[in-house]
């Protein structure tokens, strides 16, 4: 320790010292965070290996042979699904779960998305023929057939446009009114392209029939050819056109999940969690907050909207009955039981219940009737009947035992165990104060 009466070189020599120790210990520090996350990388290393194999028929095949549970594992076409909801979930999570807006009309943004694949990579504007690097298209097919790849690009960005058309007067609401407001742009949508076969005498979204066929992604002859047939010319004249979705499906999941992982410890991520904690304060910080919520409304709308447009090619069409109400409210569901801001459990649960959405209830239905109601009661029972209050049951029983969710994040498990401005998070309000 320096004092008044050291010589300059003891001084010297004491500074030298204390910096050494420094950097041992942050050498100590830096090696121990690294084996830390090699450690913690792992499990993820292993889930995406096995989500890379697991269309394949050796394995999927294997799987679904497992006496007892082979049922219960999806098709690569049900998986498909899954993710695209996934991935949605994930983008309703930056707003609901990063910036703590509640967002009603999540499905406005997946709708946008699907309807701009059926405008940009179909038949549907047959009044003029245009293509671009349109792969296995008859190029005298009339429409707009531009590659799909760059469609999705292209939905996410009219998206994330429509995001900040609705956010701007929008985002001076808060709580139940901005619900509320949400909840009407979500309905005003799928009435708009129900009824907008006759957009003064223009067809503008073929009413209730949809927009179908839309054109399938691929890579086009060039690609193909040099590598080697590693990728496809077109997705469906592939006989691994499932397994093809499923990739592509899982690439866009990953890069969704690096996105909101890199902007969550981000300067805007930082910010959208202030907001979330404490509207007021934040705004006495200095953080600007219209402008910070539209960005996490048009983030989290981008995601939707690549989502909805590559769900409409997997489907081959833009249809008016995808896109209800319920959409919305089954994704804010995925939120809520992986936790709020918790991009891992927002993973898990989209899982969960995307699979209980697509299959699950289905294959758990025929068990029961199979093992209790039909030796039983000699009937059978419609499970996927009462989905929405199996989902109901799952998230009250949640909220009663698990408030925080699957897989809490860190900020948000403190704020429901201690509370903010010393009021418990549960309701109860602090004794000593």
């Amino acid at each position: 320790m320096m004092t008044e009466q050291q010589t300059p070189q003891q001084r010297k020599d004491e500074e030298q010292r204390l910096q050494e120790v420094i950097a041992q210990r942050t050498q100590r520090s830096a090696g121990l965070w690294r084996r830390e996350t090699a450690v913690a990388l792992i499990p993820l290393v292993l889930v995406i290996g096995y989500a890379i194999i697991y269309p394949f028929e050796a394995v999927y095949t294997t799987l679904r042979e497992i006496p007892g549970i082979g049922d219960f594992f999806p098709t690569p076409g049900s998986a498909v699904i899954i993710i695209v909801f996934t991935m949605m979930a994930i983008g309703l999570n930056v707003v609901v779960g990063y910036a703590g807006l509640l967002d009603l009309g999540y499905v406005a943004f997946y709708a946008a998305g699907a309807y701009m694949a059926g405008w940009l990579a179909s038949q549907h504007f047959e009044q003029v023929t245009f293509h671009f690097w349109s792969p296995g298209i008859n190029p005298e097919l009339p429409g707009i057939h531009i590659n799909l790849w760059i469609v999705l690009l292209l939905a996410g960005i009219f998206t994330a446009v429509v995001g900040i058309v609705i956010g701007l007067p929008t985002l001076r609401l808060r709580g139940d009114y901005l619900a509320i407001v949400t909840l009407g742009f979500g309905e005003i949508v799928p009435q708009f392209v129900r009824n907008g076969d006759n957009f003064k005498g223009f067809d503008l979204t073929s009413g209730s029939f949809g927009i179908t066929p839309i054109d399938p992604p691929g890579f086009g002859d060039g690609l193909g050819d040099g590598s080697g047939g590693l990728l496809p010319v077109n997705f469906q004249r592939s006989f691994d056109a499932e397994q093809l979705y499923y990739w592509a499906a899982l690439g866009l999941l990953l890069f969704t999940v690096f996105c909101c992982w890199r902007l969550r410890d981000s300067r805007l991520g930082r910010a959208w969690i202030a907001i979330r904690e404490d509207e007021t304060a934040a705004a006495a910080m200095g953080i600007p907050l219209m402008r910070t919520k539209t960005w996490s409304y048009a983030i989290g709308a981008f995601f939707g909207g690549i989502a909805g447009a590559y769900y409409a090619s997997f489907k081959s069409g833009a249809f008016p009955s995808d896109f209800y109400f319920n959409i919305s409210i089954f994704l804010l569901c995925m939120v809520i039981l992986g936790g709020m801001g918790s991009i891992w459990g927002v993973i898990i649960a989209g899982t969960i219940l995307g699979w209980l959405n697509i299959e699950g209830l289905g294959v758990i239905g025929n068990y029961l009737n199979d093992w209790f109601f039909e030796p039983v009661t000699g009937s059978r029972i419609e499970v996927p009947k009462y989905q929405f209050g199996i989902y109901g049951i799952i998230i009250v029983t949640m909220m009663l035992f698990r408030p925080t969710g699957l897989i809490p994040e860190r900020r948000r498990k403190l704020e429901m165990e201690e509370g903010v401005h010393d009021e418990p998070a549960m309701g109860e309000r602090a004794v000593n104060r």
